[in-house]
């Protein structure tokens, strides 16, 4: 059994594409069904639904064989996996906001410190040292656009995709830290204990992204 941990919401849905391409219909739809455990149309393989950001563990600690997950999550801290493959699905960026009105380059060009809010502490403290701006970080897990507008943080960093949740709080996207997609990652035990199905799994999805470019 080939076990392939997904999380639910716009990588689900953009992985599924790629799974009919690699001859695999997922059998429910997660959004109707209370199960996390879902069959496919191959009896030998599963999809696990778990939170996005457990994606990482459940296929380092041996949960899954494979997982889909954003490249954020795993530069936030993952580790003991193979990113075998970009799927290039889930395209965002990643992202300094702050709110309308806020001198961003005036404060960082005098050396002030930013109080910058974010669930991403590792990049942000990696990218802000790259530049020599000094700041303090507030880590929170949601509602990120509420910091600078309660005066909680002057900035925050979080993920961008069109934009419109910024523009509607009254922030604005002053700095791109990098781009961000989905990647496919395997456990490296699981590869050479069932390298051959496997394999032939990574070959039909790197197939299916060639397709799709």
């Amino acid at each position: 059994m080939i076990t392939l941990a997904l999380s639910k919401g716009r990588i689900f849905d953009d992985s599924l594409p790629l799974l009919r391409a690699a001859g695999i219909e997922v059998l429910e739809d997660p959004e109707k069904s209370r199960k996390l455990i879902i069959g496919t149309s191959r009896p030998d393989v599963r999809v696990v639904l778990v939170r996005a950001s457990d994606v990482p563990t459940y296929v380092q600690h041996g949960g899954a064989d494979l997982g889909v997950a954003g490249l954020d999550v795993l530069l936030e801290g993952s580790e003991g996996l193979y990113r075998v493959l970009d799927l290039n699905i889930a395209r965002c960026r990643l992202s300094v906001a702050v709110r309308e009105g806020f001198d961003y380059a005036g404060t960082v060009k005098q050396g002030s410190r930013l109080k910058v809010a974010t669930k991403y502490t590792h990049l942000a403290r990696q990218f802000f040292a790259s530049k020599g701006v000094h700041v303090d970080l507030i880590k929170l897990y949601g509602s990120m656009e509420l910091a600078p507008l309660t005066g909680l943080a002057d900035a925050i960093v979080d993920l961008v995709s069109t934009g419109s949740t910024l523009k509607a709080n009254h922030l604005v996207e002053v700095e791109k830290i990098m781009d961000i997609s989905s990647r496919l990652v395997v456990n490296p035990a699981a590869l050479k204990l069932k390298r051959e199905p496997l394999r032939a799994l990574i070959d039909a999805f790197e197939a299916a992204v060639k397709a799709r470019s």
